[in-house]
């Protein structure tokens, strides 16, 4: 169809140069100061050997200057489909989903923009007479969110407006909630909720921050059950998915997208993408996101005084502090239409804030892990999440080639606690104590575990009636760094707990100088280094 001009007040941020690509690689000398690492909820200065490269997340680009202007020509000049008031009318049933508490991270000052978007698609559905409207939070095999969180993601209006008839959890084991929609081609099963399902529209609202999300896999995820997300949440595929952030070289993005498609061929589908900038530092805090060698001694002396204080903190006081933290991110994007249009274009906005790129890969990388991932939001980042953030996460945060090279070394600082949320991560536990003692070998553990805990009726009542994640979920949390398991010839953390690095087959490391000559056992001497500067988000184009 022809697409209309974007208005003035709905223009996308200016395109970043090839140039200002290249532009966040810096080579440590002897006069660089020494470089931030994130620890947990604390921090560490680290020095590098000179001819270290140090690749940093882009600055932040300029945020929408209109978003209702931005969110309404999405709606009505959308791509590929024809404008949301075409689609909706008296009678009809319409489903709007949108996302879980996993995105964005940390999560977003208030008001959050899937909560703008489902306003505007609210008025237009009120004025083409829809009253039958459910929300869903789109949940997999996540844990349900609380009334504050969902409050937190769709705004207090829309909040009170709906009841809890009407805005909820998707239930992935409800036996009544989700209905089969056939196989995929490959003879992959799609199950969907069934509400969504029974729909006349179904609207998807999607805070994509990562390669990783959004799209095709979108639905046949977030309302998908065990069944069918089982299809490709396997060591297997996992394994032979090169990466994660990059769709065309994934094997989870090719049978999710299968699937999307017979849902997309069963329900007609409307999709919304936003994408936002990493400013995820407020004031005083914002030179955290700078490189050290562009601190100026004003930020010297708050970094200071914050670690001390931090450093004095007891662990829960710490955590607390850092689980009240918002992000005050700009939107970049917002793009809606056909599943495939509309996520093609959001990519193109996200690679212009996170792409960076980098030529060749490192014998060593480190990094420092944060204290969130996407699974422990107002929770503990336990043993087997900080594995997964690490390696199924941080090292795929890639396109093209991993940054390390194969057979190289990975150094993380973290605390590595074994610490567990027991109401958000049973399973976590049992996985931890029992499965973990056996073997952590992915295909094993899959093989001779997985059906036991995904199973099990305990771990599926707290599942639904509760906020636990699912009992399989820590495994496909382990199967998430397969492919880094397969590749890396050893992984350190710097910091860690010794017995939880022991049972998660790690090394571990005092300091970073320590880390570094165990590295040397397996990459040889004078090994070249490149240390990844993550958080901000952000992936590396490895040529």
């Amino acid at each position: 169809m022809l697409q209309r001009s974007t208005p003035a007040s709905a223009e996308h941020p200016r395109r970043r140069s090839a140039a200002e690509r290249d532009a966040g690689v810096i080579e440590i000398t002897e006069k660089s100061p020494p470089t931030l690492f994130h620890a947990g909820e604390s921090f560490r200065l680290e020095r590098l050997p000179v001819g270290s490269r140090v690749v940093n997340a882009p600055p932040p680009l300029k945020a929408l200057a209109d978003l209702d202007a931005a969110i309404d020509h999405a709606l009505d000049a959308p791509l590929g489909t024809d404008p949301l008031d075409a689609l909706l009318r008296s009678g009809m049933r319409l489903t709007i989903a949108f996302d879980d508490l996993s995105v964005p991270l940390p999560p977003m000052r208030s008001p959050d923009v899937r909560g703008r978007i489902i306003e505007r698609v609210l008025e237009r559905a009120y004025r083409a007479g829809v009253d039958d409207i459910h929300l869903i939070a789109a949940l997999a095999l996540h844990r349900r969110m609380t009334p504050a969180e969902l409050r937190h993601v769709v705004g207090p209006a829309v909040f009170d407006s709906f009841g809890p008839d009407e805005l909820y959890n998707h239930d992935a084991e409800d036996p009544d909630g989700n209905v089969s929609l056939g196989e995929t081609e490959h003879g992959e099963p799609v199950t969907l909720n069934r509400r969504a399902a029974e729909s006349d529209l179904l609207v998807y609202v999607h805070l994509v921050t990562a390669p990783l999300q959004g799209g095709p896999k979108s639905a046949a995820i977030g309302l998908g059950t065990y069944r069918s997300i089982s299809a490709h949440h396997t060591s297997h595929t996992l394994r032979h998915s090169r990466s994660f952030m990059d769709p065309d070289h994934s094997e989870l993005h090719h049978s999710s997208g299968r699937q999307g498609r017979v849902i997309e061929d069963a329900v007609e589908t409307f999709h919304l993408e936003a994408t936002i900038n990493d400013d995820m530092y407020s004031e005083p805090l914002r030179f955290l996101a700078k490189p050290t060698q562009l601190w100026t001694p004003r930020d010297q002396v708050v970094f200071a005084g914050m670690k001390r204080g931090l450093d004095r903190m007891p662990i829960k006081a710490r955590r607390t502090a850092f689980a009240r933290m918002t992000a005050p991110f700009g939107v970049t994007s917002i793009t809606g239409g056909a599943v495939r249009e509309a996520h093609a274009v959001a990519m193109e906005h996200l690679a212009d804030q996170q792409a960076v790129r980098v030529e060749g890969q490192s014998d060593v990388v480190t990094a420092g892990l944060p204290y969130i991932g996407p699974y422990n939001v107002n929770s503990i980042l336990n043993p087997v999440l900080v594995m997964s953030l690490a390696l199924g996460y941080f090292f795929n945060l890639y396109q093209g080639r991993p940054l390390v090279r194969e057979g190289g070394v990975i150094i993380f600082t973290h605390p590595v606690e074994r610490d567990f949320h027991p109401v958000h991560h049973p399973s976590y536990i049992d996985f931890y104590e029992e499965v973990l003692a056996e073997t952590t070998d992915p295909a094993e553990l899959e093989r001779r575990f997985e059906r036991d805990y995904a199973e099990d009726e305990w771990y599926r009542h707290l599942y639904r009636t509760s906020h636990a994640y699912h009992g399989v979920h820590p495994f496909y949390m382990w199967y998430w760094g397969a492919h880094a398991l397969e590749h890396v010839g050893r992984v350190i953390f710097v910091g860690g707990d010794r017995d939880a690095c022991r049972r998660l087959g790690f090394g571990r490391a005092d300091t970073m100088r320590d880390g570094l000559e165990m590295a040397e056992d397996v990459v040889g001497r004078d090994p070249s280094i490149t240390h990844f500067g993550c958080p901000p988000i952000f992936y590396c184009e490895v040529e």
